[in-house]
């Protein structure tokens, strides 16, 4: 694997990145509050392909350029923008959550540069009581005190089961970085401004961004115990789209790893898809 690189985007923030192997385009999006590393227990299953990750703004290795430009709105346009920096005019998108909606977003606003879309455990109706429990922590240092200690707190999160303990401390590794005043944000707190504001902000409805995507080739992952993609939200996207591949991920809240059997199998019947 490369090491993490940089890109400038159009305000000239610097943007970190990875761009690994060769062959089909897949970008790799993350969700709300992390970094390109949280598809690293899905490498291992993957196809060859190319692999492009990326950090949003604010988030991981790349510059904190402030809450107003913490929007999918500006995350979408640094997610072409690195196509642009690559020289790739089409990519296959994989998004958790967040980057879901990103993946939404360009599907339905810059359809030519996209091959196809795959979905984790996000849809075009978020859960409120899902976002909810986002607002609790979003933005503030994790409590726990250590790292081993933050393992322990995640290890009892609801809707997952038969975890082991070395995922949980891989998790914590993820989230929070341990500094001898405890545990602090891989992100900018700010952040939370940010997501705040479209918490508390008029409901948009995203259906029309999701029947945008109309003749595009989909994929969607569920978390069987997800509180922000409900049952009735996944059946009522496989009703708009029959065509569309979709796998629960069983013992799975928000959000599945990608590296159970489920999750895996799936990414690579969609892969396959556009090969």
């Amino acid at each position: 694997m490369t090491h993490t690189q940089h890109f400038p985007a159009e305000d000239g923030a610097r943007l970190a990145y990875r761009d690994d192997g060769a062959g089909l385009p897949l970008l790799c999006l993350p969700g709300l509050t992390r970094s390109l590393a949280d598809f690293d227990y899905l490498i291992p299953h993957l196809p060859p392909l190319r692999l492009i990750r990326m950090d949003y703004r604010g988030r991981g290795e790349s510059a904190w350029t402030g809450p107003a430009t913490y929007t999918v709105e500006q995350e979408g346009k640094d997610a072409l923008r690195i196509l642009d920096h690559l020289g790739v005019a089409k990519a296959a998108i994989l998004g958790t959550s967040r980057g879901g909606l990103i993946g939404m977003v360009l599907g339905a606003v810059a359809r030519d540069r996209v091959l196809g879309l795959c979905l984790n455990d996000v849809g075009p109706e978020i859960a409120r009581d899902g976002l909810a429990r986002i607002s609790d922590y979003v933005g503030r240092n994790p409590a726990g005190g250590t790292v081993a200690g933050y393992a322990d707190r995640l290890s009892r999160s609801p809707g997952f089961d038969g975890v082991p303990m070395t995922r949980w401390l891989d998790e914590a590794r993820k989230l929070a970085v341990e500094t001898p005043d405890g545990l602090r944000l891989p992100y900018d707190p700010a952040l939370r401004e940010a997501f705040l504001a479209a918490f508390d902000g008029p409901p948009v409805d995203l259906w029309p961004l999701f029947d945008a995507l109309a003749g595009l080739p989909l994929a969607l992952i569920r978390g069987a115990n997800s509180d922000l993609l409900t049952p009735e939200t996944a059946q009522k996207m496989r009703a708009r789209r029959p065509d569309m591949r979709f796998a629960e991920v069983p013992a799975r809240a928000h959000i599945p790893f990608l590296d159970e059997p489920e999750a895996v199998a799936l990414i690579r019947s969609f892969l396959k898809g556009l090969a």
